[in-house]
């Protein structure tokens, strides 16, 4: 275990760690080339949180204590996002965050029972389930990015992304706008959610950061979701989608689709909620998750 952190681009954690959400759950491990901000709370069963591309812990902020009655709930910052190092371009992949993240719960020597993700997440924890690196009784996924991006955003998203990452001074550049905490509830707007202001603060932190700016952009223009989305229909665990009726990010629509490709998966649609509907509305999602882990005999 590491008490001191280093800074990853602007945010430090002797400064900004400052009011984090659950920061007295904060600590820091050194696994290969990164160190690694995680957050863990609670006994039981072990809940493997995965948060999204351009998110952090804080994205748990209300889910976690709320699983932490019944569950050990363990949530990590992926690399170059929030106070976790930037990796190296291989580490920003969908297959490097996978074998980054396992061996992280290797290193904590701890299997989950549950794996939850949220967007980008999700498809992080599918890669674990079908390298063998996980095997949860259950993979539940929030508003989860697991196909590709069908149309002219789909040809597009990488290589604008590459071509935005390749220069120096664009996480500068977008730090800088993101000073304007318009920006951020712009940002925030357009996923469909609405949040408490204390979370738009934290997200207006976070694209201030040109070192987690630039762990986004990394992670967006390595990112491949075709070999994934050819291999679904090989995992192991339950797969549970739940989609947010509002979700302006990942439409409702790609979890109908999906759910028809992987029939044996199971859909909960939730109305009122965009894509950060765990952020919006904690206690719903709680108790679907506990819902999920008594049908599977965890906890109880």
């Amino acid at each position: 275990m590491m008490h001191r952190a280093p800074a990853n681009g602007d945010l430090d954690w002797a400064s900004d760690g400052s009011g984090w959400p659950n920061a007295a759950h904060s600590r820091f491990e050194r696994v290969g080339d990164l160190t690694w901000h995680v957050q863990e709370m609670g006994s039981g069963p072990v809940v493997l949180l995965v948060h999204g591309t351009g998110a952090s812990t804080h994205s748990w902020a209300g889910l976690a204590p709320l699983l932490a009655a019944r569950f050990r709930v363990i949530a990590p910052d992926l690399p170059g996002h929030g106070f976790t190092q930037l990796g190296s371009q291989a580490q920003s992949s969908l297959p490097g965050m996978a074998s980054s993240t396992a061996a992280l719960m290797n290193r904590l020597a701890l299997t989950p029972v549950l794996a939850v993700g949220h967007s980008a997440g999700a498809a992080i924890l599918a890669r674990m389930c079908l390298d063998g690196a996980i095997s949860p009784r259950a993979l539940i996924s929030l508003n989860g990015a697991l196909l590709p991006l069908r149309g002219l955003a789909g040809q597009l998203f990488a290589p604008a992304a590459k071509l935005l990452a390749g220069f120096s001074l664009v996480p500068r550049l977008f730090s800088w706008r993101g000073a304007d905490r318009r920006v951020a509830e712009r940002l925030i707007r357009d996923t469909g959610s609405t949040l408490a202001p204390e979370m738009v603060d934290l997200y207006h932190r976070l694209i201030r950061a040109p070192g987690h700016v630039s762990g986004t952009l990394r992670m967006m223009a390595n990112w491949d979701l075709e070999p994934l989305a050819r291999q679904l229909h090989k995992i192991a665990p339950l797969l549970y989608l739940i989609a947010c009726e509002n979700d302006r990010t990942v439409p409702p629509t790609e979890a109908r689709r999906l759910h028809r490709l992987l029939p044996q998966s199971h859909l909960v649609a939730l109305a009122g909620l965009g894509h950060l509907g765990h952020e919006e509305a904690p206690g719903r999602f709680a108790d679907l998750i506990f819902e999920i882990a008594e049908g599977h005999e965890i906890g109880v």
